[in-house]
């Protein structure tokens, strides 16, 4: 390749020379960036979604190819967000892509030194079985003097994700209360 026709192939002489000062279509392209493709094009399937970081709720078209997610864009049609996302909805296909991803239930016992695999069902059971434990341990059915009915248990609380909507708060709010707990909060509060 001469040198005439080598200076004549970097962007920046294509810009000073040609009809594209800016560097906005061809000047800023070469062969490389000519033969890519996006990857919303290749996309088997596109998925509306919400993303999964803060309270805003910004609407998500999650695409994917070949059952893998391949990319996420902001959904245009979403009114909260109107097709933007922050850097890290932006970046959330690394959430689900990620090799360092957990894909199992983890469980490490009382003064444990190794994480064990567990069945979802068996760490499901497990949670309920210390759930009704707890409430049971620290029930209170009246204050001291039998003069205040409390049916209440402070042995545990819930503080419920920036993410949850609100039917999902609503159904979390009625099974605490259930359960007697009265330490009930949502992170999008706080």
């Amino acid at each position: 390749m001469g040198l005439k026709k080598l200076i004549a192939s970097w962007p920046v002489a294509r810009q000073l020379s040609g009809d594209d000062p800016l560097a906005l279509r061809s000047a800023a392209k070469s062969a490389h960036t000519e033969a890519l493709t996006p990857r919303t094009e290749t996309a088997d399937k596109v998925v509306g979604s919400i993303c999964p970081y803060c309270a805003v709720g910004c609407g998500q078209l999650i695409y994917v190819k070949d059952q893998k997610v391949t990319q996420i864009e902001g959904d245009p049609a979403s009114p909260v967000s109107r097709g933007r996302l922050c850097p890290k909805g932006a970046a959330s296909e690394q959430l689900v892509n990620t090799p360092a991803r957990e894909q199992k239930v983890k469980y490490r016992r009382p003064y444990g030194t190794r994480w064990e695999e567990l069945s979802l069902d068996k760490a499901m059971d497990m949670i309920a079985d210390r759930v009704i434990a707890t409430r049971e341990a620290t029930w209170e059915e009246m204050d001291e003097k039998q003069e205040l009915t409390y049916k209440r248990t402070l042995g545990f609380a819930h503080l419920g994700g920036a993410t949850l909507d609100n039917e999902e708060n609503y159904l979390l709010k009625k099974l605490y209360t259930a359960l007697g707990a009265i330490q009930i909060e949502n992170q999008a509060r706080i």
